[in-house]
């Protein structure tokens, strides 16, 4: 009756030993997870997403699902930005007679720049689900969310500052093109000279050129910032 039950003991006790062995990958996992993020990401300056070697996803575990939700984000934003610099050339405010000849381009690239807003909005708020979902162990989630916090809300949040400032640059340009064609008969624009017949139109006029120069030194400031997130300098 022994030996006839041996076999079944020894199956026990080998699958038991599996078990152990399987559950002892997690904290490896997790310490790999940890060193990559404080390393890698946190550590190092401006925004860096790292794309992650085989060796890396293996040596992670199920922890690649909790990075995934950092990178799928930023695939996004990279996709959704991409436009950003070809339109801030296109609604590039150089004098009055540019704003009055290129006022198409201008009101199409402040549509661009709103529109990369909403979806950038849109976008955080998934990233932001499901980094809500997340679950992790009491070690790992202030790395992670830190890092989470350098890659997807800080730059988030500091492209939709951006955006406004350069769009209010932009609006300050087409009302002083509208100002311009609606008071032509007292403006005359000959390349860089402006000639302004009536006095209270000068004034006006003034006014609005002063509102587009503050406006312009706000957007440099906020391109600065941003300059600084993506590159750490």
């Amino acid at each position: 009756m022994n030996v006839s039950f041996r076999p079944q003991w020894l199956l026990a006790l080998a699958l038991s030993l599996v078990l152990i062995g399987c559950g002892n990958d997690e904290p490896k996992q997790r310490a790999a997870f940890s060193q990559f993020l404080q390393t890698r990401i946190i550590d190092k300056p401006g925004l860096r997403v790292p794309k992650l070697t085989p060796e890396e996803s293996k040596s992670f575990g199920d922890y690649t699902r909790d990075y995934a939700v950092i990178t799928d984000f930023n695939a996004a934003m990279d996709s959704t930005v991409k436009p950003f610099s070809g339109l801030l050339q296109k609604g590039a405010i150089r004098s009055l007679s540019d704003v009055l000849e290129r006022r198409d381009d201008i009101k199409a690239a402040q549509t661009g720049l709103n529109d990369m807003g909403v979806q950038l909005k849109e976008q955080k708020a998934k990233a932001d689900s499901a980094h809500a979902q997340v679950k992790q162990p009491d070690d790992l989630k202030p790395v992670y969310d830190k890092a989470y916090a350098k890659t997807v809300t800080l730059p988030a949040e500091t492209f939709m500052q951006v955006l406004p400032q350069i769009g209010a640059t932009l609006d300050s340009g087409l009302k002083v093109a509208d100002y311009v064609k609606a008071h032509e008969q007292q403006i005359d624009v000959k390349g860089p000279t402006v000639t302004v017949k009536d006095p209270k139109v000068q004034q006006e006029l003034n006014g609005l050129l002063q509102d587009l120069n503050n406006q312009a030194q706000n957007a440099q400031q906020a391109q600065a910032k941003m300059q600084k997130l993506m590159f750490g300098n």
